[in-house]
């Protein structure tokens, strides 16, 4: 006996369909009725296959033949399409998706996307992503579709391990590593831990990416620390109070320069001395073009930096992958905070542990920067050639520079504006300045990662055009 009911039942096997058909009139009528408007209304969309005559006539409790005629009127009214192997289908035409019918007024148009921070989603590597996602598939152990540790799947804490050990200097055993979504919540668990520490105060640079100071700033105080040509101000930082210090050693951001080996020094003395935590942010540190790869700060004091890191550059925001390298004491409340997080994606880590394994990992990103570099040069030409007076600052390494326009240039607002009219989409380095004074000059921040490789040279080609027609005005 069927503990659910009469063995004797019959179930549907096949697709299932939900449709408004009313208990009471004509049964034949009622089931094209509904089959009409779903169609008509967008919810059943051209080429959408439909249940067979026997398992819709199983879901409503009526006679197959009731079915099967609906169908074939609607066949013969151009509703639907029935042909032997395919089964039945709405017909192409019939069905007007729901954004068809309500067109928006106010769609703008379209634009060039400078903005900093967003890298070309069109360089995913797809071949070598769907090869280890097959493999992943097909030889992941059993427990990788369980609740799993919170730190997340040892082989990619690993191979994470000797891939950040070998290209970034990062000194971590693989138990010390913790996966998380990307840096942004790598910034709120760090916050909810310190938190519970008894930190105060974290020094954050300015400027900074606004939404990492405000996460901080949601739990605890922010002290504003300025940025030199060295990097965050240690004298700064001392006279701020602050038990924690959140900075990015490699290539600040947005400004582009590489933290000196004397401020490194002054920031370490002042972790050791004090027992303050510094949080390395590895922005961009894989893309680098003219300078030598400069080792991560963690490698020198791992007890004292957290060392951050993600694929939201190297792959794109959509895989959602990042690393924190957890100094011993740091690792209980750490792993405590991430278990009541949102959870990783096993079967993505796995792949990336599978793609830094088989060195496609690697060879992507030799390819994305050999990419970016040529926007980057292309951008830098035409500034030279073409904008006299302006400057290119922090092209060394990342996906974006600053942009100095001439002295004499119209304010970072009206210049935005225009920009913004024009279909170019950037920000102004003021975006990202909290407390820090006005430069002297107009800045922009440019990115050059997020147009198609097809579409920067007109991004670049309408930049600065309207810049030139700015200064001739």
């Amino acid at each position: 006996m069927d503990p659910a009911g009469d063995a004797r039942v019959e179930r549907p096997a096949g697709l299932e369909l939900l449709l408004d058909v009313p208990a009471r009139g004509r049964r034949r009528q009622a089931v094209e009725d509904a089959l009409r408007s779903a169609i008509r209304d967008g919810r059943l969309l051209t080429g959408t296959r439909l249940p067979s005559s026997r398992d819709l006539a199983l879901h409503l409790g009526l006679a197959r033949g009731t079915v099967a005629a609906a169908y074939e009127q609607l066949v013969a009214e151009g509703w639907l399409t029935a042909r032997s192997g395919s089964g039945t289908r709405v017909a192409a035409g019939a069905s007007t998706p729901a954004t068809a019918r309500r067109p928006s007024s106010t769609a703008s148009p379209t634009s060039h996307d400078l903005r900093p921070g967003r890298p070309d989603t069109h360089t995913f590597p797809r071949a070598a992503w769907s090869r280890a996602m097959r493999h992943v598939l097909r030889e992941a152990p059993a427990d990788t579709f369980g609740a799993g540790d919170p730190r997340g799947r040892m082989e990619l804490r690993r191979t994470l391990a000797a891939y950040l050990g070998r290209v970034r200097g990062v000194r971590v055993d693989p138990s010390h590593l913790i996966v998380c979504s990307g840096f942004t919540q790598a910034v709120g668990l760090l916050t909810e831990v310190f938190a519970q520490l008894g930190v105060r105060t974290v020094g954050m640079e300015d400027p900074a990416v606004g939404d990492h100071v405000s996460i901080v700033a949601s739990r605890l105080d922010v002290a504003d620390l300025p940025i030199d040509a060295d990097g965050v101000s240690s004298s700064g930082l001392v006279a701020s109070g602050a038990q924690a210090l959140v900075c990015t050693p490699a290539h600040q951001f947005p400004l582009g320069m590489s933290m000196s080996p004397a401020r490194r020094a002054e920031l370490l003395a002042w972790a050791d001395e004090g027992l303050g935590w510094i949080v390395e942010d590895d922005y961009d540190g894989e893309f680098r073009y003219d300078r030598r790869p400069i080792g991560a700060l963690q490698a020198r004091r791992p007890t004292r930096v957290v060392y951050a890191g993600s694929t939201s550059k190297s792959l794109g925001p959509g895989v959602r992958l990042g690393w924190i390298a957890c100094p011993p004491h740091l690792l209980d409340p750490l792993t405590e905070a991430k278990r009541r997080a949102r959870g990783t994606s096993p079967l993505e880590q796995l792949a990336l542990a599978r793609m830094i394994e088989a060195g496609d990992y690697d060879r992507h990103l030799r390819t994305v920067r050999r990419e970016y570099r040529r926007r980057r040069d292309l951008l830098a030409e035409a500034v030279r050639s073409r904008l006299p007076g302006a400057h290119l600052l922090g092209v060394q390494a990342g996906v974006q520079a600053i942009l100095e326009l001439p002295a004499g240039a119209p304010d970072e607002m009206t210049v935005t504006r225009e920009l913004r009219a024009a279909s170019v989409e950037l920000h102004p380095l003021s975006a990202y300045l909290r407390s820090a004074p006005v430069r002297p000059r107009t800045s922009l921040v440019v990115g050059y990662g997020a147009p198609s490789a097809s579409r920067y040279a007109a991004a670049i080609e309408a930049l600065v055009t309207c810049l030139e027609r700015l200064h001739r005005s």
